[in-house]
C-alpha cells in the first residue's frame, strides 16, 4: 500500500509534538515539510515509493531558485533530513534518499547597500520611464518601507491607510506587520488609485492577478542602468533602507521590526555594513587615519 508524504509529515509532527518539541519548533517543521510536500505533488511524486535523492536535490536548487537564503534553504534540508530518518525508523523507507544531499554553503559576502545619492537617483530614474508612477512607486516603498519584492508586488489597496502612510503587509512565516511609507509614496500611490481606482492588486498584472517578481526585478535593474549603476537588485534597496536608518541613529530593534525579521541577529549584519562605511568614512577624511 503506498503512503501519501502528507500521511508521512503528519505522523512524523505528531512524534516529536509528543516528545516535547517547542511550539516554534514543531511550527517550523511543520512549514519547512508543507513546502515539500507541496513540490513533491508538483512533481507528481507524492508517495513514499517516490523518494530518491535526485528529487530531494532538485527541491534544494528549486529553493535556492526562488531567492530563498542559504541558511533558510539549509534549515528546511535540514527539516526533511529528519522526516527521512524518522521514516527509515519506522520502515517506511528502505534507506534515507536524503543522506548524500548537501545543501548552499553560507557565504560571509556582506549585502550590498547603495549610497542616498545613487538610490535617489535610481528611483529618479524609474519615474522617468514608461509607466512610471508604477515604477516610482515600486522602488518609493522598497526603498522607503523596506518591502521585499514579493511583499510589494501583492499589496492590495485595502492593505494601505493612504492618508494615514500606513500599510500592512504579509511577511515570511505568514507573520503581518504594520509599516510607514513615505510622502513621495503616497503621491504616487494617490496618482496611482486615481489612474484605477477599481484594482484590486495595488500593483495589477496585464493577465490579472499582480506583477511577478520577474517584472519588478526588470524594472529596478532597468532603472539602475539608466542611473549609471550595476549589480543593484530589489534586495539591494531593501539592505540600503535598513542601512541608511542605522547610519542616521535608528535603533536595532526599529530596524528589526520594520523589516520583520523573526531575530535580532538576522538584523545585526547591517551594523556590520555599517561598520564599514564608517572605517571607510574615517580613513578617507582624517589626516592621520594612514599613519
Amino acid at each position: 500500500m503506498s503512503i501519501h508524504i502528507c500521511d508521512a509529515i503528519d505522523g512524523f509532527i505528531h512524534r516529536i509534538q509528543s516528545s516535547g518539541a517547542s511550539i516554534h519548533t514543531v511550527t517550523n517543521y511543520g512549514v519547512d515539510l508543507v513546502q515539500f510536500s507541496d513540490y513533491l505533488e508538483g512533481q507528481e511524486k507524492p508517495f513514499l515509493e517516490d523518494l530518491e535523492i535526485n528529487l530531494i536535490r532538485s527541491f534544494i536548487r528549486t529553493l535556492s531558485g526562488y531567492g530563498f537564503a542559504p541558511a533558510s534553504v539549509n534549515r528546511k534540508l535540514s527539516a526533511v533530513k529528519s522526516l527521512m530518518k524518522h521514516l527509515k525508523k519506522e520502515g517506511l523507507i528502505d534507506r534515507d534518499p536524503s543522506s548524500r544531499v548537501r545543501g548552499p554553503s553560507i557565504s560571509e559576502r556582506l549585502p550590498r547597500a547603495i549610497s542616498v545619492k545613487e538610490v535617489f537617483k535610481v528611483i529618479d530614474m524609474a519615474y522617468d520611464s514608461d509607466q512610471g508612477l508604477r515604477n516610482g512607486a515600486l522602488l518609493e516603498l522598497m526603498y522607503g518601507s523596506g518591502l521585499r519584492v514579493a511583499e510589494v508586488v501583492s499589496l492590495k489597496w485595502e492593505d494601505l491607510e493612504l492618508e494615514e502612510r500606513w500599510l500592512k503587509v504579509m511577511g515570511k512565516g505568514s507573520k503581518e506587520r504594520a509599516v510607514p511609507f513615505c510622502s513621495m509614496a503616497q503621491k504616487a500611490l494617490m496618482g496611482i488609485k486615481a489612474q484605477s481606482p477599481n484594482d484590486y492588486f495595488v500593483f495589477p498584472g496585464k493577465r490579472g492577478g499582480h506583477l511577478t517578481v520577474r517584472t519588478v526585478h526588470r524594472i529596478v535593474v532597468e532603472a539602475a542602468a539608466r542611473a549609471g549603476l550595476s549589480d543593484v537588485s530589489p534586495h539591494s534597496l531593501r539592505h540600503s533602507f535598513a542601512t541608511h536608518l542605522l547610519e542616521g541613529g535608528a535603533s536595532l530593534r526599529v530596524v528589526q521590526e520594520l523589516l520583520g525579521h523573526e531575530h535580532l541577529t538576522t538584523t545585526q549584519v547591517y551594523l556590520r555594513i555599517t561598520a564599514q562605511h564608517l572605517r571607510s568614512s574615517y580613513e578617507s577624511a582624517h589626516p592621520r587615519a594612514g599613519g
